[in-house]
């Protein structure tokens, strides 16, 4: 007796096995799952960056076409404030004030962070606890900071007309001039600052390969030519980055001249020596109750910051050597 056993025929080659309307579905969901689902992850920053940025900077541009007072008529006047800003003496007073400050500030803020970055990447004893330390100032109160170096510049007794004086030079009332208000804030700043760009710096010095200084080495070449020719053109990302920030926080700075001063008025000194856009804006806003020209004034640093970053970056591309 013989047993037949029937087998299927096969398969056509490139032909699928018919599916179920279960398996389309799942098939479907998943296509839909990878064509959407990226666009959700992704959504909350989107909107929350149009409620907290864009919608905030529409608004204010709208307010600043009018005159526009806490408590009172919202006149729509055009460029007006624009145009009075232009011609407003304590505005551009405001702006120069700021800018110094920056270029103070900033430059040998950045240069330190980059050495001191240099020197925390060597092989030094107690190497953690000095990179921890470059961050104490970060986490400091910038009330204590300012605080405590209103007191080193204080006239009568401040540490530093103390070493001034010894070799010679008279007392300094440090608020009452402008280049010595811009100096005092601008050692603040950099003593809060320094530290935080030098280990973004740190942390983008450990991901050159070694490799390179050990050739660099074979090859003869010094530390310093090393320096030079390999951790600085390695770091051009993050030293742009590193500008950038700083740019954007040296042009918006309040916190500091506002507690160096320590009057809320905002006035930035007796004849407004150290007054920052910044502080001219929240002035004219909370103290003067002119919301559409502080809002014309706020327009206008931001243009200011985009002036600033769009030449920084220009700089630091051709310091860098590329196109």
């Amino acid at each position: 007796m013989t047993l037949h056993v029937e087998t299927p025929a096969p398969a056509r080659p490139g032909k699928r096995p018919s599916t179920s309307g279960r398996g389309r579905g799942g098939a479907r969901f998943a296509r839909f799952d990878l064509l959407v689902t990226p666009y959700f992850l992704v959504s909350p920053y989107f909107v929350l960056f149009a409620v907290f940025g864009v919608f905030p900077l529409a608004y204010t541009l709208w307010v600043s076409l009018h005159d526009w007072e806490l408590a009172g008529d919202r006149t729509f006047v055009g460029i007006d404030n624009y145009v009075s800003l232009i011609t407003d003496e304590a505005f551009w007073n405001a702006v120069v004030n700021t800018l110094g400050m920056f270029v103070i500030s900033t430059i040998p803020q950045l240069v330190l962070a980059l050495l001191l970055a240099n020197a925390l990447n060597k092989r030094i004893r107690g190497r953690l606890a000095f990179r921890l330390g470059v961050l104490l100032p970060l986490i400091t109160s910038v009330v204590a900071v300012a605080v405590v170096f209103t007191q080193l510049y204080g006239r009568d007794y401040g540490m530093v007309n103390w070493f001034l004086s010894l070799f010679g030079v008279d007392a300094i009332n440090w608020q009452n001039e402008k280049w010595s208000a811009w100096i005092a804030i601008s050692t603040m700043i950099d003593w809060r600052w320094t530290g935080y760009n030098a280990i973004i710096l740190l942390a983008a010095m450990q991901t050159i390969p070694k490799d390179l200084y050990e050739a660099a080495a074979i090859d003869g070449a010094s530390a310093r030519r090393q320096f030079w020719r390999i951790t600085v053109p390695m770091l051009r990302p993050t030293i742009v980055f590193t500008v950038f920030v700083s740019t954007i926080g040296g042009l918006t700075l309040f916190t500091e001249p506002v507690m160096f001063d320590g009057n809320p008025t905002m006035s930035g000194g007796a004849t407004g020596q150290y007054q920052t856009v910044a502080m001219f804006v929240v002035k004219e806003a909370f103290r003067d109750f002119d919301f559409g020209y502080a809002a014309a004034a706020a327009w206008l640093l931001f243009v200011l910051i985009l002036l600033g970053t769009f030449v920084n970056h220009s700089l630091t591309r051709r310091i860098g050597g590329t196109k």
